[in-house]
């Protein structure tokens, strides 16, 4: 059901009230769910789809959302105003469903159409496509289609994530806002129409691409455990590129409200990864070979896959009569002219790099003169997908370098470049991959590119086409490829040419060595990449994307999910059911009618924002604790992993305030007590062994130091680069375990630290002696507070938890663990922030006033 959450997020994104309006004209349900589109819900901060009496047993099915729909339609030549739609084979989209076999997986798509439909036909298409194609269309005005799409995805992503930034107007254009806007109204849009057909309890969702970045906030919003994978086909860049953008953290927090997230290559989820640390703090994790990244409870997975190409239909096409006649052709034109084709096919843009190649060309029968008449460059240029200055200048430069090259080189019938930018079949292509003795793709960045794929299995070809080549069936396949360092499938084709598109001179030298090398050593990189692409092909991408889906998943239902934040900040904490915010009007309530109370606080990052610069408390803070402390009834204890002199410094004006340092070794009962410690004296002689390996991590590392404590060592790294202070600090753990492996020491990360503390030294140990302290004393408290806001705090939570069914505590105490922000804890109650903390002190302590002043 739709709750209050049901808002609209673009209007919440921009600062204006939120509507919550009813959901558009729908097309009809594939699968009707009862209760699903309901205007209202009784607790707004659950879960919009939680129940799980929803789940139909049947077989798998899944929604993939794309820009564009894998179909091809146009207008009846009989001048009526009907459509004829058809499958578009060579469409991934189309590939994909096919590859996940229709016998386990119901495919439902949702995207666009290229063809413009009239707002009087859109309702006849809709159901048309739904019955016929399962393809739920989303028609956008032409005006906003076009500031989405050719505005800000053109103009600003696509540049941005292949390295160009818009140091001018003229490249890529300033960042605009109202464009910005129009690309999250049509992600709202792709929203309503997969909620239209949606079983939230069963269904799988797949989004590809840049085009729809932000639609998985849209959908969390709505459906808390929706079932989430997100694949971006083009590059991500580096961060040093990406945080240029000024909605760079909006992008981010929406790619992460999916539950997998997918790249091509290790390079693009390594640059994801680093903008997700440096940006918004976040660090990920590998476990058995998965790597995730933790995220307000929830675990986003991380899958690296290039995707393959279609093997069943590339082989068909190679079947084809007309493809057979194509390559006769071809043969004629060049092979019995004694002219060997070098084969380029890139979409005639900026990024192709085709001009680069072109001069390479040229470089080649400058250097080679022998190669001038018998070479032959096709460069088969795709329209543009874009529009722009750009796409015309790339045309231009093209045409006016082929005709210097062709009349440099050329002579009567023979051109050394044949430049062909009319669109081609599919067939027509396969056909000039066929007879290419060598495939040029050095794009200057791209995101996968097939085109390599393509060409490994034409060459291969079948027992027709051999015969048309004059090779026996039986003869070794070969092929040569020459490809840039910058494109996606450059890592699983490691026996290709790998050329920086930039060196025109290397790859110059590139092509010669291709045309050069011996058919045995072509043979067998043919044989090495044939044997790769054919077994991970689009089938193989699009399962195991599915399986890992699957796998990260599989807990939803076991999950309490809350919805937090604003318009495009929205995201989902999913935590233990029994993990609940600590309300105020109860704990109050038990504080006033309980007479035994012991409090432990922790101080930083509970007392004290972990942001704030100056850590010392403040006047208002001591006052608290000073309340609280006077009350008679009241045992408080603060707990601080600083050394004994800072926190006795800081509270030397709370008399009856007890203080635990270094993380609890050294403890004292109110300010005139002796220190006392919770173990045994610990030998520190271990120090001269770990201080120098900190200090060289130190000199090597700007920005981190060394705190020398009592009974400890800390390599802070909080003001160094994330990224090099996390490596730095993997390697500092490793090497510190390796030195003091005989030493009675304990070696920790933490938050931007490494620590060196004796063995068996927790907060735990606090929480243990303060509950001792009272039985002692034959106290028992029947009111218990521990508040904390980190793993070490886990330590006083679990003692805390445990003792409620121990003597220590009376049988019916009122027991608080309670830690900072929605996150994994070991507590069960949480408050959002340090503010919420100190509100809440505020709040026992006037109670306590009161109780004074009676």
């Amino acid at each position: 059901m739709v709750s209050r959450s049901y808002s609209n997020l673009l209007e919440l994104a921009s600062g204006e009230s939120p509507s919550f309006e009813r959901m558009n004209r729908r097309i009809p349900r594939i699968m009707t769910v009862a209760g699903i589109m309901s205007d209202i819900d009784d607790d707004p901060s659950e879960s919009v789809c939680s129940d799980p009496s929803s789940s139909s047993g049947q077989m798998y099915r899944i929604i993939i959302v794309a820009n564009q729909l894998p179909i091809r339609a146009q207008r009846k030549s009989d001048g009526s105003k009907s459509w004829i739609f058809s499958w578009d084979e060579n469409s991934l989209l189309k590939q994909l469903k096919d590859g996940l076999g229709d016998d386990e997986i119901e495919v439902i798509y949702v995207g666009c159409l290229k063809e413009e439909v009239h707002l009087s036909e859109q309702e006849e298409v809709s159901q048309i496509l739904l019955e016929t194609f399962k393809c739920v269309p989303t028609f956008l005005p032409p005006d906003l289609f076009s500031r989405y799409y050719h505005g800000f995805c053109k103009q600003q992503l696509w540049p941005l994530f292949h390295y160009m930034l818009p140091l001018s107007p003229d490249l890529g254009g300033r960042f605009n806002r109202s464009l910005w806007q129009a690309y999250v109204s049509v992600n709202k849009i792709f929203a309503d129409r997969i909620m239209e057909v949606i079983n939230p309890e069963d269904d799988f969702v797949w989004v590809h691409d840049y085009h729809l970045m932000v639609l998985p906030t849209f959908l969390r919003k709505r459906c808390n455990k929706v079932k989430l994978g997100f694949f971006l086909h083009s590059p991500f860049p580096s961060s040093e590129i990406y945080k240029t953008l000024p909605i760079r953290e909006e992008l981010l927090r929406a790619l992460l409200n999916s539950d997998l997230i997918g790249f091509h290559t290790f390079d693009y989820a390594r640059h994801f990864l680093s903008c997700c640390s440096r940006m918004l703090g976040l660090s990920y994790e590998s476990k058995r070979g998965y790597m995730g990244i933790e995220y307000c409870g929830r675990t986003v997975s991380i899958k690296i896959l290039p995707v393959g190409i279609d093997m069943g239909q590339l082989q068909s096409v190679l079947s084809l009569p007309e493809t057979e006649e194509k390559v006769k052709e071809l043969i004629k034109q060049f092979c019995d002219q004694d002219r060997i084709m070098l084969l380029g096919v890139d979409d005639m843009d900026i990024f192709k790099g085709i001009s680069l190649k072109l001069l390479a060309m040229e470089q080649l029968l400058e250097q080679h003169p022998e190669w001038q008449g018998k070479i032959v460059l096709v460069q088969i240029a795709n329209p543009a997908r874009g529009k722009g200055k750009d796409v015309k200048e790339v045309q231009c430069e093209t045409h006016a370098v082929v005709k210097r090259i062709n009349e440099r080189f050329g002579k009567p019938g023979y051109d050394p470049i044949v430049l062909i930018d009319a669109p081609l079949k599919f067939y027509e292509k396969v056909a000039y991959y066929v007879v290419a003795e060598c495939c040029l793709v050095t794009a200057v960045r791209d995101g996968m590119n097939l085109i390599p794929y393509e060409y490994i299995i034409s060459r291969q070809g079948n027992d027709q086409l051999n015969k048309l080549l004059g090779q026996e069936p039986s003869t070794p396949k070969k092929s040569m490829l020459v490809i840039s360092e910058f494109i996606g499938c450059s890592p699983s084709l490691s026996g290709a040419i790998r050329v920086n598109p930039w060196n025109i001179d290397a790859v110059a030298d590139a092509m010669d060595y291709a045309l050069e090398m011996a058919d045995p050593e072509k043979q067998l990189r043919h044989e090495k990449h044939y044997r790769y692409v054919s077994t991970h092909d689009v089938g193989y991408w699009a399962r195991s994307f599915f399986q890992d889906l699957e796998r990260t998943c599989r807990n939803h239902s076991r999950r309490r999910c809350w919805g937090i934040g604003f318009g495009l900040s929205f995201r989902v904490v999913a935590l233990d059911p029994n993990f609940k915010k600590l309300s105020m009007e109860r704990i109050v309530s038990a504080y006033k009618r309980t007479t035994t109370r012991a409090i432990l606080l922790d101080y930083d990052g509970t007392l004290m924002p972990q942001a704030s610069i100056d850590k010392s408390p403040s006047s208002n803070s001591i006052g608290i604790i000073n309340s609280l402390c006077r009350d008679k009834n009241n045992m408080v204890f603060l707990v601080s992993a600083r050394s004994r002199k800072k926190v006795a410094e800081w509270f030397s004006q709370c008399v009856r305030l007890g203080l635990a340092a270094e993380h609890g070794y050294f403890l004292r009962l109110m300010r005139d007590a002796e220190w006392e410690t919770c173990v045994p004296v610990a030998d520190t002689t271990w120090k001269q062994i770990a201080e120098p390996v900190m200090q060289l991590y130190t000199e090597t590392t700007d920005g981190s130091t060394v705190e020398d404590k009592e009974t400890a060592l800390v390599w802070c790294y909080e003001d160094a680069d994330p990224d090099f202070g996390s490596c730095q600090a993997k390697e500092l753990l490793d090497h510190l375990e390796s030195v003091l492996a005989n030493e009675p020491v304990t070696v920790k990360s933490g938050l931007n630290i490494v620590e060196v503390k004796p063995q068996g030294v927790s907060k735990g140990l606090v929480a243990k002696r303060l509950l001792s302290i009272m039985q002692e004393n034959e106290i028992s408290p029947d009111f218990v507070l521990c508040i904390g806001d980190d793993r070490s705090d886990d330590d006083m939570f679990e003692v805390i938890t445990t003792s409620m069914t121990a003597p220590t505590i009376t049988q019916n105490a009122e027991v608080f663990a309670c830690t900072v922000g929605q996150k994994p804890s070991k507590a069960k109650y949480y408050l959002d922030d340090t503010a919420e903390i100190v509100r809440l002190m505020q709040g026992l302590a006037s109670v306590s006033e009161q109780t004074l002043t009676e």
